[in-house]
């Protein structure tokens, strides 16, 4: 049980101290970015339809919605990389 740990052995000539690869860096941060708005603005969809200011909710809504936190991502990672 005790003293069984495993140590990861790095190979020879892989440092693991390097910086991450700035592509996708800025992927994910855009992903992130999209996701966290998109999660953002369906709970205050999901909010608003529990209180009864609106009373459905079309497809349309939900694709304006994707689409919207797709585009502030882009443009949020695009400005990060400058």
């Amino acid at each position: 049980m005790w003293g069984d740990e495993q140590f990861i052995v790095s190979k020879p000539g892989i440092s693991m101290n390097r910086p991450p690869n700035q592509g996708s860096t800025v992927i994910l941060y855009i992903f992130g970015i999209s996701l966290g708005i998109g999660l953002l603005l369906a709970a205050i969809v999901v909010f608003l339809r529990a209180i009864g200011t609106i009373s459905e909710v079309s497809s349309l809504i939900i694709w304006s919605i994707i689409l919207f936190s797709i585009g502030v991502g882009i443009l949020t990672g695009l400005s990060m990389r400058r």
